[in-house]
């Protein structure tokens, strides 16, 4: 499963490898603090189960609602 870190398909569907570091670590302590798996966890680590995740669209990295309202008034 970590073999997918070694293609950038993942990095390009997230939009970059800081953004793909970024929504790891932010999916990865939700799991560590009991977020419960949106996928099948049987067998897997955590950091698997987030890899899993992102490859099948089930999370993605989103803007705070406060930045996002900052940039419509530029």
């Amino acid at each position: 499963m970590i073999e997918a870190l070694r293609n950038d398909d993942i990095i390009d569907k997230v939009g970059g490898r800081f953004k793909l570091a970024a929504l790891m670590q932010k999916r990865w302590l939700e799991l560590i603090q009991g977020a419960r798996p949106m996928v099948d966890p049987k067998g897997l680590t955590e950091m698997e189960i987030v890899i899993r995740e992102i490859e099948e669209d089930k999370i993605e990295l989103t803007e705070p609602q406060d930045y996002a309202e900052d940039d419509d008034d530029e």
